[in-house]
């Protein structure tokens, strides 16, 4: 890897470990999921005041966390794809495609990302979509060696969708560990995949990636949950989370944070990180 690659990770992985709140939901065209960021500029103040080490987000609103003086911020994760599988609407042609088509890692670099991330579908009956990303990851992966720009790639499996219902994850450990181990060979700098049904099976996530993965969180669910699984996965060997929904959705958006960072840093058990969010969450040191 080069010096210029590994100086971006090292922004992105405090001690090699990360909390990437993602708030990219924008691009998605889908309605249901803007609930909770109407308001980018004070989303995105509350967020840095919280401390994680990461905040994902598309180049359009990128300057409300780059723009702001000083280096004590959340790194920058950057999306650079977009596509349709997440609408609640199914469309008849399913698609995915790079935002900025001639020079995709330009912007990132140009907004000092510390990393982009890039979507590999895998919807069943949609070779095109496959197809489409992985053109659009060896686009990428080519222009993130020429800027040395960490190239995070994203695999999902999807189910065949049920009438009247959107595609949802497949959990199948089988399906995540074979796409994760294409992302790998595909050049991946560092993965965000799905959990498995199983939590205890991402150690075969992990070993099929060969480089610092982070687990995908999905939609909204109880915190006590969330805690729980999440702390599963991290002592299976995941580096890190990659939360949206379950941050941003919630009442208090801090004291989310402050309980994720105290589990991924600090190593907190499930029922410690439900107390510091019951408490408010303090802000809580890496």
């Amino acid at each position: 890897m080069s010096k210029d690659k590994t100086a971006r990770l090292n922004r992105l992985l405090t001690n090699g470990r990360c909390l990437d709140i993602a708030l990219d939901h924008g691009v998605c065209n889908e309605p249901s999921f803007l609930d909770g960021l109407e308001d980018m500029p004070q989303v995105i103040d509350k967020l840095v005041a919280a401390g994680p080490d990461a905040l994902q987000l598309n180049y359009g609103q990128s300057d409300l966390l780059q723009d702001r003086p000083g280096r004590d911020k959340p790194a920058l994760v950057m999306r650079i794809d977009m596509g349709n599988p997440y609408n609640a609407t199914l469309h008849r042609v399913m698609w995915a495609q790079l935002q900025n088509e001639h020079d995709p890692v330009l912007p990132a670099v140009q907004r000092d990302a510390a990393c982009v991330v890039v979507n590999l579908f895998m919807l069943p009956n949609e070779p095109d979509l496959f197809r489409q990303c992985v053109q659009n990851i060896a686009r990428v992966r080519a222009d993130c060696d020429r800027y040395g720009m960490p190239l995070m790639i994203e695999p999902l499996v999807m189910q065949s969708p049920t009438p009247g219902s959107r595609y949802m994850v497949d959990g199948d450990a089988e399906k995540i560990v074979t796409l994760v181990r294409l992302a790998r060979e595909m050049g991946a700098d560092i993965i965000k995949a799905d959990p498995t049904s199983d939590p205890k099976e991402f150690h075969r996530v992990v070993q099929a990636a060969r480089c610092p993965v982070l687990v995908r969180g999905g939609g909204r669910e109880d915190l006590q949950q969330v805690f729980a699984r999440s702390r599963t996965l991290l002592d299976q060997g995941a580096v890190g989370m990659v939360y949206g929904r379950n941050v941003y959705q919630h009442g208090n958006p801090s004291a989310v944070v402050s309980a994720l960072m105290a589990m991924i840093h600090r190593g907190a058990s499930a029922e410690a990180a439900l107390d510091i969010y019951e408490s408010g969450g303090a802000k809580q040191g890496k």
